[in-house]
């Protein structure tokens, strides 16, 4: 059965709606910049992808500003307009089918501080009642349902930056088992103190507070990344239900899907990477020759950099396909990452271009065909790598329509 994407909604720091996102990115235009949304004096690192031009009060009724952490204000907004681009209303298809899955990181972080902060200056009175889920990393996927009335399987992944293409492919699962559509992708936000501090424990964040030079994947000077917020909603559909319902349009098929974890650092055992990778290949039931570029995940951090482009080197060749990272600028999105990469994909294979990674000077030692400019570019087939943190790896293989 094939699986494909019928529609598309992005909120992303260089872009808010997918095709805002999908022209700036397009142009290499960057959404890292100095943090605006709290003081970030005394922290080491000040700059983030933050998405400065979205008021929630535009999109969303005044009954859920209250209830729900950016996070999930976010998500809502890209799932309204991933249906919307899909076309799809009450008319054309059962809500007891139609399910969601959705991937988060950090959960409610902005709204828990907050709450927390009530808690300590204010007492136990004036904590909001919604605190028992907004802070949920599961709350996109009810709040979805909810909103849309979508009331088939539905699911919720944590796995860091791989969350977004394990989404994706728990979606992909629902529909192979009879389930005709579904909602499928990642959404985070945690540009506040607690979750700030939190990625700073991860000892993975840039040290550079130069936008510019703050997140430079596969680059000779890269010393880490820099957080983000943001991602996308997708709908994904039986390629027979979607035609059948005479859809606006077909992106591509998810055609291939493989994840891997990897072992302790002290069993001396090698990263999963690799295996991640050809398993996707292997389930696409392709040959490495037939991917036509890959969105890689660009950890930015020297280490992890050098063990990717080692498995892209042994699995296409030194140079052998284009690579890569569009989230350089959008900063490190957790959840949401790898499904703004499976966005920026279909995107890429429609317009029959790649779309660059912006400011790293690509180290030779990588030996990559680092897209660094817009390369204009037909293209049928895409790996999208990521990783999250603590050892997930997940690959996916998208195909055009």
């Amino acid at each position: 059965m094939k699986v494909v994407v019928t529609g598309i909604g992005v909120t992303a720091p260089n872009g808010l709606g997918t095709e805002d996102f999908w022209h700036r990115t397009c142009h290499g235009c960057s959404g890292i910049q100095a943090i605006t949304s709290f003081d970030t004096t005394g922290y080491r690192s000040t700059v983030g992808g933050e998405i400065t031009d979205f008021i929630a009060e535009e999109f969303l009724p005044g009954r859920l500003i209250p209830q729900t952490d950016r996070m999930t204000k976010l998500a809502l907004v890209a799932a309204a307009e991933a249906l919307a681009d899909a076309a799809v209303s009450p008319e054309t298809f059962d809500r007891s089918e139609a399910g969601v899955v959705t991937a988060a990181t950090s959960g409610g972080y902005e709204f828990g501080q907050r709450e927390l902060q009530n808690l300590w200056s204010l007492g136990p009175d004036r904590v909001s009642a919604y605190q028992s889920y907004a802070w949920f990393y599961a709350v996109n996927t009810g709040q979805i349902s909810i909103r849309h009335d979508l009331r088939g399987p539905a699911g919720v992944v944590v796995s860091d930056g791989a969350g977004g293409l394990d989404a994706l492919a728990q979606v992909r699962r629902q529909i192979r088992r009879g389930t005709p559509l579904s909602v499928g992708g990642g959404m985070d936000a945690s540009l506040c103190p607690w979750g700030w501090i939190a990625h700073q424990a991860t000892g993975r964040m840039s040290g550079s507070n130069d936008p510019d030079r703050s997140y430079l994947p596969f680059d000779a000077q890269a010393d880490g990344h820099v957080p983000g917020e943001g991602g996308a909603m997708l709908v994904v559909e039986q390629e027979a239900a979607a035609t059948a319902r005479d859809v606006p349009r077909i992106y591509g098929r998810i055609a291939g899907y493989g994840a891997t974890f990897d072992p302790h650092p002290r069993t001396g055992r090698p990263p999963a990477l690799r295996a991640a990778v050809e398993r996707a290949l292997d389930d696409a039931e392709i040959e490495p020759g037939a991917v036509d570029v890959v969105f890689a995940d660009g950890a930015a951090v020297p280490d992890l950099d050098r063990i990717e482009a080692s498995v892209l080197r042994a699995v296409f060749g030194a140079g052998a396909v284009p690579v890569t990272v569009t989230k350089s600028m959008t900063g490190r999105l957790g959840g949401g990452a790898g499904a703004v990469d499976v966005a920026t994909a279909l995107l890429a294979m429609r317009d029959a271009l790649i779309p660059p990674t912006v400011h790293s000077r690509p180290a030779p030692e990588y030996e990559l065909d680092l897209v660094t400019h817009l390369r204009i570019q037909p293209l049928q087939t895409a790996l999208v790598i990521a990783r999250g943190h603590g050892g997930f790896n997940s690959a996916l293989v998208l195909q055009s329509a």
